[in-house]
């Protein structure tokens, strides 16, 4: 069976009031789940209009990424006071534990994201990390949200950083499902591909204006926002796991096993990871045309303020066994990496980065 969609979507301006109906029909004592301070005004509005519509509302919020300590406290929190769905606000580690919470209490998941960082809100994954942010597995649930609602009033809030990071996560469907799934005869799949061609063409086109003017009344905005929040998360649900990952996703995992002050969002990380991973089909596939690739990809990343390279993201790879760590685990069993068509080892990580860190790679 393919889980391929959220039951009900709402997009748009009053996306959560035209939802509302229908959050009501499934429940009646949700628990509103969110962490970041800056987004608290919402939630707390959010909060009202429920009580306003005569819901029983209790609200937390998670203490760090979504981890297995958190989570145990969480499903208490709802067990006590008989919760009979969770209402997730907020960004990619808020959604995915929402979700994974549901499934495990076999409750509906509502998904409200509260920034276009990821398609979180869509799909029937959850990725699991340490209290640290260091990423442990992903978790495939028993189904999409139950209501997903993108609100774009709620969207326009959010810091252009995070816009950013999602459009580097949303360009990562193209690079890697067109490598790991071109030979696939399913038809689904080679659709789910051509879907990632065009996305990834209009955030090449509309992905600077939509950074840089954050308006509702900009379609190239409005446009970007759904196509890294709703249009990538039905990529991998229609074309299932071969459409969602491959090296891009496997370096982002384990360059999140180091653990730096600094904190970069999801797609910052996985940006530089497809430039890593076009690197690779340079050097291991014979790939003439990656280089011009990667030009073409640094060129909107520096528009849009995005991390070029590991360093860029506070990590010195040339310290602390960084490289050997980053190496081992990209190159661990099951691991996103062995989806290419080409075998890659941990040598071959290795000469990569510490070429691509030294900028022997030729990217303007």
């Amino acid at each position: 069976m393919q889980l391929i969609s959220p039951e009900k979507i709402f997009r748009g301006n009053s996306a959560w009031f035209q939802a509302l109906p229908q959050i009501k029909k499934i429940s009646k004592r949700p628990l509103l789940l969110g962490r970041s301070l800056a987004t608290n005004e919402i939630r707390q509005q959010i909060y009202k209009d429920l009580l306003d519509e005569n819901f029983e509302v209790y609200i937390t919020n998670l203490n760090f990424d979504c981890c297995y300590e958190d989570l145990e406290r969480l499903e208490s929190i709802v067990i006590k006071n008989k919760c009979d769905s969770i209402i997730a606000i907020g960004g990619g580690k808020v959604l995915d534990a929402g979700k994974f919470l549901a499934d495990s209490l076999s409750i509906p998941a509502i998904t409200v994201p509260l920034s276009a960082s990821t398609c979180a809100g869509w799909t029937a994954l959850s990725n699991i990390y340490s209290k640290e942010g260091q990423f442990i597995k992903d978790i495939e649930l028993k189904s999409c949200p139950k209501i997903m609602v993108l609100e774009h009033e709620f969207i326009k809030t959010a810091p252009k950083r995070t816009l950013a990071s999602g459009i580097a996560d949303a360009l990562a469907k193209w690079y890697e499902s067109s490598l790991t799934s071109s030979k696939v005869e399913d038809g689904l799949v080679q659709q789910a591909i051509q879907i990632s061609r065009v996305l990834r063409d209009q955030l090449l086109i509309d992905g600077e204006s939509a950074y840089h003017n954050q308006s509702i009344q900009n379609v190239s905005w409005s446009n970007v926002v759904e196509g890294c929040a709703l249009t990538a998360g039905l990529i991998g649900g229609i074309g299932g796991e071969k459409c969602r990952t491959a090296a891009a996703h496997a370096i982002h995992n384990a360059i999140t096993q180091i653990i730096s002050t600094h904190k970069p969002l999801h797609g910052e990380i996985v940006g530089v990871g497809i430039l890593l991973q076009l690197r690779l089909e340079e050097t291991k596939n014979n790939n003439k045309l990656a280089n011009q690739s990667i030009k073409q990809l640094v060129l909107l990343m520096k528009k849009l303020n995005l991390p070029t390279s590991i360093a860029d993201l506070g990590i010195n790879v040339f310290e602390n066994n960084n490289l050997q760590k980053i190496a081992e685990f990209t190159c661990r069993d099951k691991s996103e990496i062995h989806f290419l068509p080409f075998e890659i080892n941990q040598q071959d990580i290795i000469e990569t980065i510490i070429n691509f860190e030294k900028q022997k790679i030729k990217i303007a």
